[in-house]
This record gives structure tokens, C-alpha cells and sequence, in this order.
């Protein structure tokens, strides 16, 4: 099962935030892969995962758009009722948390690509390898 390295901008949940940072991005040539973005009121965190890091690292900083890095791990399940359980199931069992998580189905509709953010990303890694959840 393969991570990535994952941006969170922090900022407030208000209009125009999330335009400004797509402006930049979209300007410079930078693919979003993957994006989560959470309603809440007060400071979000808008995670991203981008086709080209250095370039988007570069031009965050150049309009001084505060981020920071996160390891990400990348599944790839079943797009079928309860896939995402075993997942959830394993890591509780583990007493590994869950802290950011979002999907989205593949191409095909028969797999489903999961991002996850956890407390304990080394520990995860072999426990969800060990049970051949990756099928990247």
C-alpha cells in the first residue's frame, strides 16, 4: 500500500478562500488528484493531494499561503458495502485513530480510492498490508 504526502492548508471557512488557493494552483499547471474540504465554521482544513508537489509547494509560498505536510495512506478497495469496515475495524482494534479520511470511486466503479490520514501511519501500514486490502 503506497503514502503520499498530502497538503492541509488551514485557514477560515468563508468565501473566497477556497477560489484563491484553486486560482493558484489552477494558474501554475497544478492537477488536483484528490481534494477534501470539511463544512465546519471558524478554521477548516483543506487537504489536497497534487499531481506536482514542488510546483505547488512553490506557489502556495509565493502568495503566502500558510501549509503544511502530511503522510496520507493510499488505498484501493472494493466499491462494495462494508469494504471500508474491515479498514475501520482493523485500525480500532489497533487503537490506531482515523483522523482524515475521504474516497472517491476509481474510473471503472469497481474499486474505490481511499485517503487516510491516521495517529499511527508505520504501525498501519503493516497491519493493512498483512491483510492484502492493497490491490494498487
Amino acid at each position: 500500500m503506497p503514502t503520499t504526502t498530502q497538503l492541509v492548508i488551514s485557514g477560515q471557512s468563508k468565501p473566497a478562500v477556497l477560489a484563491k488557493v484553486m486560482s493558484v494552483l489552477g494558474e501554475a499547471g497544478v492537477n488536483i488528484k484528490a481534494l477534501c474540504v470539511p463544512e465546519v465554521r471558524g478554521t477548516a482544513k483543506l487537504r489536497l493531494l497534487v499531481a506536482d508537489m514542488e510546483t505547488a509547494r512553490s506557489v502556495l509560498k509565493a502568495d503566502r499561503i500558510k501549509f503544511t505536510e502530511e503522510t496520507a495512506l493510499l488505498l484501493s478497495l472494493e466499491n462494495t458495502p462494508g469494504a471500508f469496515k474491515k479498514v475501520a475495524d482493523l485500525l480500532a482494534k489497533s487503537r490506531i485513530n482515523i483522523k482524515c479520511g475521504y474516497c472517491t470511486p476509481s474510473r471503472e466503479g469497481k474499486r474505490a480510492i481511499v485517503v487516510l490520514t491516521v495517529s499511527n501511519t508505520d504501525k498501519a501500514l503493516t497491519i493493512l498490508r498483512n491483510q492484502s486490502l492493497d490491490e494498487f
